[in-house]
């Protein structure tokens, strides 16, 4: 009995210190919605997990108030614990290009699980789905399943070292490619710089075999390969960068990358976690009709469920064990109950005019608000591409390198994303995060957005 009444003044005490109550008040835009509930799952996961969080963008620090805790979504909408509805634009990070809890996705898990849920052996499952995918992907030609986007990333490096005989590697800063400690390494001062770790824990002989530079700054690119050239494995890059803002780069540059890197003998890996199968079925490979050596892959490929992949060319990809020496195992690699959701959310993918008509809806949406914007003067633009957007709050064209990024507008940002979550619209917690449509999104759920992103605009920039 005194064990649980001092729980329970522990979990008052946690719920107080990250409650929306120490916030700013809201005195000028639509009332706060209740998260009472939200707030006593945190608390109480506070004594579970660092931060109360088992990722940490989850856990609010970039906006006002307590995180949400899901209860359930369906189509293009999500319910927190509180009762809340919300329109849903984070759609899991971008897996979920149909929606939440799609039927035919559900019915094919569901069908899969009555035989059992995991193996650790082959499946005829995990052919279907790979022949969904090269059959209608010039870019590679054999692909491998891991159970996540780090983990494919990850994989890819070591295939490209293994096959180069080399052991650095070219990153972008603004570019996110998962947590592996290679990758988790950002741009000192300079031009071309041996990255400093960006995580306690990083050693610092791995962060000297990453090379870091700017985006879309052929200048600096140029002196690393002028520097390294013999040296270099792979040139790994987000074809587009959108795990820091939406970076949007010209086919112009990707070109020269492309070029560079034949002519050094450097493989060029494309980070496709979020473009694959975002932009077009291709990636952001066909849309820019640009050929990398190694393409990686996310949890779209999976329905949402824990998986990734890499693809490469046969010949590249037969130097992976058991074929090659190039070692990568994993007992839930070509999970079925992942693969079933794979094989009915692709082919959904492949259904005609699929892309043309979500294209077409998030091209439209971006629009809107852009004029809108444009018309109050206001400094604010929405980037695109495919079924992926961004809202930033600035005046600038483009932003296609990290630094170009004001991080004071992120202010702005706290505000915009508490007016809209009060509105019923759901974006990712941070400034720095895209946003995605679905084809499960209607078009009144476009309307009312949009009537909320205006209303929370002339908020914004017109209240003190």
């Amino acid at each position: 009995m005194a064990f649980s009444f001092k729980l329970i003044k522990m979990f008052d005490s946690i719920k107080k210190m990250f409650s929306a109550e120490d916030e700013p008040v809201n005195t000028t835009g639509k009332p706060d919605i209740s998260r009472e509930k939200s707030a006593e799952l945190y608390a109480k996961a506070q004594t579970y997990f660092p931060g109360g969080v088992n990722s940490p963008v989850r856990a609010f620090k970039s906006v006002y108030g307590t995180p949400l805790f899901i209860q359930k979504g369906d189509g293009s909408h999500i319910w927190d614990a509180d009762g809340n509805e919300f329109i849903d634009y984070c759609c899991s990070w971008g897996p979920l290009i149909l929606g939440h809890n799609n039927a035919k996705v559900r019915e094919k898990v569901i069908e899969v699980m009555q035989h059992g849920m995991s193996f650790g052996a082959p499946t005829a499952l995990e052919n279907e789905l790979a022949e969904l995918i090269l059959k209608n992907n010039k870019f590679i030609e054999k692909i491998r399943f891991v159970s996540s986007g780090t983990e494919a990333v990850m994989s890819a490096i070591r295939l490209a070292r293994g096959y180069t005989k080399r052991d650095k590697i070219l990153k972008f800063e603004g570019c996110y490619h998962g947590h592996a400690d290679a990758l988790l390494v950002k741009a000192g001062s300079g031009l071309v710089t041996f990255g400093e770790t960006s995580s306690a824990g990083v050693p610092k002989s791995v962060a000297d075999e990453t090379i870091v530079v700017a985006l879309n700054d052929k200048e600096a690119l140029t002196k690393a390969f002028d520097e390294f050239k013999d040296q270099i494995a792979a040139v790994i890059i987000e074809p587009v960068p959108a795990n820091n803002g939406l970076l949007l780069q010209e086919k112009e540059y990707l070109q020269y990358l492309r070029d560079i890197c034949t002519q050094n003998g450097t493989m060029l890996i494309f980070d496709e976690v979020i473009s694959g199968f975002r932009v077009g079925f291709e990636g952001a490979a066909g849309y820019y009709q640009i050929k990398p050596d190694i393409i990686t892959y996310g949890k779209i490929i999976g329905g949402g469920m824990p998986v990734g992949a890499y693809g490469s060319s046969a010949t590249i990809m037969s130097n992976i064990s058991p074929e090659g020496s190039v070692y990568q195992a994993g007992t839930l690699s070509g999970n079925p109950v992942a693969m079933g959701a794979g094989i009915a959310q692709l082919s959904e993918l492949l259904r005609m005019g699929f892309y043309r008509d979500l294209n077409n809806k998030t091209q439209e949406f971006v629009e809107a608000i852009q004029r809108f914007a444009t018309a109050r003067n206001y400094k604010f633009k929405v980037f695109g591409i495919g079924s992926i957007f961004w809202f930033a709050f600035t005046d600038k064209e483009y932003i296609r390198k990290a630094e170009d990024i004001d991080a004071s507008s992120m202010e702005k940002f706290k505000k915009f994303h508490r007016e809209l979550l009060n509105r019923g619209i759901y974006l990712g917690p941070s400034g720095y995060e895209v946003g995605f449509i679905s084809s499960a999104h209607t078009k009144t759920d476009l309307e009312k957005t949009k009537r909320a992103i205006f209303d929370s605009l002339d908020l914004v920039f017109n209240s003190k």
